[in-house]
């Protein structure tokens, strides 16, 4: 069986709708038939309450996975959308940057934990919003970058260290990574601003930013509160069906 490809979605800046951005994509690339696992690696949770996981009534999370007490399969658990499971995290996952900081394969903890799930089409590994020894073992583990990038005033800053911790891991511990792609996020194409900094993210990354930007959009912001993707609370609105383009566009690159 072919591997599972996994992309980590990650920018180390909060805000750019990255947790946002993996749940709608793992949503709509289950919906595409793929069979497609959210592996929820941000101790703040939000992919887990975003597709309605309760988590004080959690049993096994990435926490129990990372620390080597479990092996992933089981802590996986199945979501209301069908060819989509995820893998819980709760705000505990922050205890352990600080166990792993002294433990054995600190690195590539993630990536061990992701052998042999190869039942799954697509990994999705929702980052935390910092250059932690965690965003690090989703670079490790992953083949792919997707990187969100707001469409306001500082969307470049901080990006300099994130492509140079990139390049580290690459000449380190995983050589094959690569960047899947740029997505725009909260774009309001009617303003200047928005769309100088959209020249401009093409220009730092030519070639490399995806069609498909994602626009400031009240259903994609409702839709969490709801614990469901933007595509199953509204299909037909404009966030989701952003989202179902950008699926059909990572898929052709991963393809």
């Amino acid at each position: 069986m072919a591997r599972p490809t996994v992309i980590a979605v990650t920018n180390q800046k909060g805000g750019v709708g990255k947790t946002t951005t993996t749940v709608n994509l793992a949503y709509c690339l289950a919906k595409a038939g793929k069979n497609v696992l959210l592996v929820d690696f941000d101790p703040q949770g939000n992919a887990t309450s975003g597709l309605g996981i309760e988590k004080d009534k959690l049993e096994h999370t990435i926490l129990n996975v990372i620390q080597g007490e479990i092996p992933m399969s089981a802590a996986i658990l199945p979501t209301s959308t069908k060819h989509l499971s995820l893998v819980p995290a709760t705000p505990q996952l922050a205890n352990a940057e600080v166990e792993l900081a002294r433990a054995e394969h600190r690195f590539t903890r993630l990536r061990s934990a992701l052998e042999n799930l190869d039942e799954y089409d697509i990994i999705l590994i929702d980052s935390p919003p910092s250059l932690s020894l965690l965003t690090v073992n989703g670079l490790i583990a992953a083949k792919y970058i997707l990187l969100p990038v707001q469409a306001e005033f500082y969307a470049m800053e901080g990006l300099g260290q994130l492509l140079e911790t990139m390049q580290l891991v690459r000449k380190g511990l995983n050589p094959t990574l690569e960047l899947v792609g740029v997505l725009v996020t909260m774009m309001d194409s009617r303003t200047t601003l928005a769309n100088q900094v959209y020249s401009e993210i093409k220009k730092h990354f030519p070639g490399k930013v995806f069609e498909t930007t994602i626009p400031r959009n009240v259903r994609i912001a409702e839709a969490p509160s709801h614990g469901v993707p933007v595509g199953a609370y509204d299909r037909w609105s404009k966030g989701a069906r952003a989202y179902k383009a950008l699926a059909k566009e990572v898929l052709t690159r991963v393809e």
